[in-house]
């Protein structure tokens, strides 16, 4: 089979479109795939250094006030659409799959417009306006929160999960901590605020700093690279502890996950898929800087189930940020309650799920 894939613009769209091509290609070798992405989005380096045969277009998203460059953004659409056009004449695919971002929009049109079965990946349970356009053109759309459901046409919606929870299932216990400096078999909180990391977030771990080192708990902290240098400065005046280990990134993040007890963190789609799928109490802090306020309705999903606390950024203190550890941490009947809540959640099969959903378009065009 062939798969034309694209997302792009952050990692919450292009990690589930990885994950997906890359458990396909475990179990099925002989399919082939092309990615469609931009040339400045995340995804240009990312999917080109796992070998995926990757075109680029040039696409923009639009701006939700007036302005001129929205016309632009329209001229580049259909210029867009032409490009992806020639590209899926010349790649003959099966099937298309859009994983969000504004770059999937003119890929997944121009399959509509070529009668090639598309489908759409939802991540978030608030859809973006791509997705919303888009699934009046495909034959099925993926979502991973029931309650992104009514935002779509009903007898279109499958409800899969996200691949990345395929992912990370089964990776529990490999003994990664001790490469931080820090020891095995002791609770870990791991602490981080997405790929670029987080202000205030970063603000209220080094207000903490102090009262972690007395814990019988330890933590690592992920700054982000943007941040790394001026937290270093902060902890120089401080001072180290031995239970507290604070880097600037980590790649693999999957195998990480794996060895702590709970985490800190934003409610990105990708990351509350990761959670779930190891069963992992959270505390999540929602940026307030996303499309629809859609990071604080991710984490109501889990904070409803039992599975996580919700800390509003507008109301982060270190003092909270502590207490919520706590909570967690030295009380065994809750951390084992909210695994179990958080376990529930999870859909570890999703890649499986997802991959059914692109074979049932494909046998219904044959």
């Amino acid at each position: 089979m062939k798969i034309v894939v694209s997302g792009g613009g952050t990692g919450g769209h292009v990690y589930p479109a990885l994950a997906l091509i890359r458990t396909i290609k475990e179990k099925h070798p002989d399919t082939q795939f092309l990615y469609i992405g931009t040339e400045k989005g995340l995804e240009a380096n990312i999917v080109q250094r796992e070998n995926i045969p990757f075109k680029k277009i040039h696409i923009t998203g639009f701006k939700r006030s007036l302005s001129l460059e929205n016309i632009k953004t329209i001229m580049r659409f259909f210029k867009g659409v032409r490009e992806c056009k020639k590209m899926l004449k010349a790649f003959q695919p099966d099937v298309v799959i859009g994983t969000g971002g504004y770059v999937s929009a003119p890929v997944v049109y121009a399959a509509a417009k070529l009668k090639i079965p598309a489908v759409i990946h939802e991540q978030n349970s608030v859809p973006g306006l791509t997705n919303k356009f888009l699934s009046r053109y495909v034959q099925k759309v993926a979502i991973c929160f029931e309650s992104s459901r009514q935002f779509f046409p009903g007898q279109k919606v499958v409800l899969t999960g996200n691949p990345r929870a395929s992912e990370v299932i089964g990776k529990k216990g490999s003994g990664r901590l001790n490469q931080f400096g820090l020891k095995e078999h002791i609770p870990t909180a791991l602490i981080f605020g997405g790929s670029r990391g987080a202000r205030p977030i970063n603000e209220a771990v080094i207000k903490s700093l102090a009262q972690f080192a007395n814990k019988p708990y330890q933590v690592l902290y992920i700054t982000g690279e943007t941040h790394y240098g001026d937290v270093e400065e902060e902890v120089a005046l401080i001072g180290r502890s031995p239970n507290v280990a604070i880097v600037p990134f980590i790649h693999n993040m999957e195998e990480v996950l794996a060895d702590v007890a709970v985490v800190v963190g934003r409610a990105g789609a990708t990351s509350l898929a990761e959670i779930t799928a190891l069963g992992l109490p959270a505390i999540l802090i929602p940026s307030p800087y996303v499309t629809n306020n859609h990071q604080e309705k991710n984490a109501s999903v889990l904070t409803s189930a039992g599975a996580a606390i919700m800390l509003p950024e507008k109301e982060l203190t270190s003092q909270r940020l502590v207490a919520a550890i706590d909570e967690i941490l030295l009380d065994h009947e809750i951390l084992d309650s909210m695994s179990e809540a958080s376990k529930n959640l999870g859909m570890p099969d999703a890649t499986k799920r997802l991959y059914n959903v692109l074979l049932s378009v494909v046998n219904k065009r044959r």
